[in-house]
């Protein structure tokens, strides 16, 4: 389809097979609902693993579980009180760098987004930065503050020390239950205020020492990659879509936005159980999008092994179903066996 195509509905007609032989295609972007598409902040990169990763990716067991509370948000740091201790990572728009309050020594992740953008962007950004300070939920990464320092935008995050769970591979059911169970209730709390992710992935579920899991998210420097270049997007991004999204012919052309959070939810975690990416190490890699998209679209949907328990192969399915309307919603997820019957005090005498 073509950049700027509104989907399809039913009733309409579909596009020539000649259009789509077209090598000039790209994939198009789904229409944001300012309802519920509210992307969420950046997360820190992934801390170096000290040990030792086969191919796979490396191989974690189950922490000790702590459960906390978001403890209500006072006065932020103002600016000049924060100090930068050193960068650790990058973005499409900006860096983020772990920052110190001077005053109580506690450590930030801070964003600083690059350029100055015109103010239509601006506004965009700074009612979604809005949005996003009002999320109050254990499994959602905080944000603090968001500072205009001169027409550069800055955005003050929690900080996760453990970095993300890209990468990993878990070979404990029990801890991968429990993994699934905190970003389950993450989502059950953003879907429930009408906020949509958009883009779950191993690398926006950031953890800590403690065995906490919380969802983040490259969502300011999404919406500038979208206002400079509506068609913009990656590979990687795109690994974890819907089929319905990806390709707009199916399912009507209809789009519902919590059912696809499911699906790069599920997807997510089946690769921490594999590994490797589900639909294969290498598809979609190196610019691929042809075999990539074809999978997602057409091939069936990925299973876990047939190792893992009855109860996690019923997780999986109910979660990679291609008609939308058949996966279940994180709320009912999170009475599916494999999580109930894996209980976190199962890991709390467990660590990594």
């Amino acid at each position: 389809m073509r950049p700027g195509t509104v989907p399809l509905r039913p009733g309409q007609h579909g596009v020539s097979s000649r259009a789509r032989r077209r090598p000039d295609l790209t994939l198009p972007l789904p229409q944001r609902d300012p309802a519920i598409a509210v992307p969420l902040p950046l997360p820190p990169p992934s801390a170096p693993s000290t040990m030792g990763a086969p191919s796979a990716g490396p191989s974690i067991g189950p922490p000790t579980f702590t459960t906390t509370s978001s403890s209500s948000s006072s006065q932020p740091p103002s600016l000049s009180d924060l100090e930068r201790v050193r960068r650790i990572g990058s973005g499409s728009g900006g860096t983020v760098w772990l920052v110190r309050h001077r005053n109580t020594g506690r450590h930030y992740a801070l964003k600083v987004i690059y350029g100055n953008h015109e103010d239509a962007v601006r506004r965009q950004i700074l009612r979604e930065i809005e949005i996003l300070r009002t999320a109050d939920n254990p499994f959602v990464v905080r944000c603090h503050a968001m500072y205009d320092d001169g027409g550069e935008i800055q955005i003050l995050l929690e900080f996760m020390d453990g970095g993300s769970l890209e990468g990993r591979r878990i070979t404990s059911e029990p801890f991968l239950a429990d993994v699934a169970r905190q970003v389950l209730a993450g989502l059950a709390y953003l879907h429930r205020r009408k906020i949509v992710h958009r883009d779950i992935k191993p690398s926006n579920l950031l953890i800590d020492s403690g065995g906490r899991v919380k969802i983040a998210d490259f969502g300011v420097s999404r919406i500038l990659a979208q206002t400079m270049d509506p068609c913009n997007s990656s590979v990687g991004t795109i690994a974890y879509m819907s089929p319905e999204r990806i390709n707009t012919d199916l399912n009507h052309g209809l789009y519902d936005g919590y059912a696809g959070d499911i699906w790069s939810f599920g997807l997510s975690i089946l690769e921490f159980c594999l590994g490797r990416f589900p639909f294969g190490d290498n598809i979609g890699r190196q610019g691929d999008w042809a075999s990539l998209m074809c999978a997602i679209c057409y091939a069936d949907p990925p299973e876990a092994p047939s190792t893992a328990s009855r109860e996690f192969r019923s997780f999986i399915s109910c979660c990679l179903q291609k008609d939308p309307a058949r996966r279940l919603p994180a709320v009912q997820l999170l009475q599916h066996p494999f999580i109930t019957n894996n209980h976190p005090s199962l890991t709390s005498s467990t660590h990594p």
